[in-house]
């Protein structure tokens, strides 16, 4: 993948998170079967030494400034803190798959509530120690660029030829 316009080339090809799951059968329940996440390989060495791969649609790498990730936290869970990561899943329906997650065990942290960059958060604690958030967007990319405040970092640091 690259960029014409300005000749940049995209090396990262896929974006891998690596899990370790004290109960690795839980999580891979959780993951795969409730969240529906395909398992495209599973390797074991014989014994514990397991691993499953999980198709997670598309990924993204999201970086949060010390103060964005505070925001976040006060308008995602009432300012509960998140740890340094989360992972992030985009559903279709935010309140059916937090009710669903916590049907299994997910303790859910905060119930799906409407961010101010238009999408509908929840957040849990889940399977392998890991805080999660649910959202489900409620605009596309093109209407959220059109509104103040919302954009690209190049496009914001971009120099006017003029």
């Amino acid at each position: 993948m690259s960029d014409e316009a300005s000749g940049r080339v995209q090396k990262v090809k896929q974006l891998r998170v690596v899990v370790e799951a004290d109960d690795y059968d839980d999580a891979v329940r959780f993951y795969r079967d409730v969240l529906g996440m395909d398992e495209i390989a599973a390797f074991s060495e014989g014994g514990e030494d397991r691993v499953a791969i999980l198709e997670a649609g598309r990924a993204t790498f999201e970086i949060a400034s010390p103060a964005h990730k505070v925001a976040i936290d006060n308008v995602e869970a009432g300012g509960t803190p998140s740890p340094k990561i989360r992972i992030a899943f985009e559903v279709d329906d935010a309140e059916s798959a937090t009710r669903e997650a916590e049907a299994v065990g997910a303790k859910v942290v905060a119930e799906p509530v409407l961010t101010p960059w238009m999408s509908l958060n929840s957040r849990l604690e889940a399977p392998a120690g890991l805080t999660i958030t649910f959202f489900q967007e409620t605009e596309d990319s093109h209407e959220r660029a059109e509104r103040e405040g919302f954009g690209t970092s190049r496009s914001a640091s971009a120099v006017d030829p003029q």
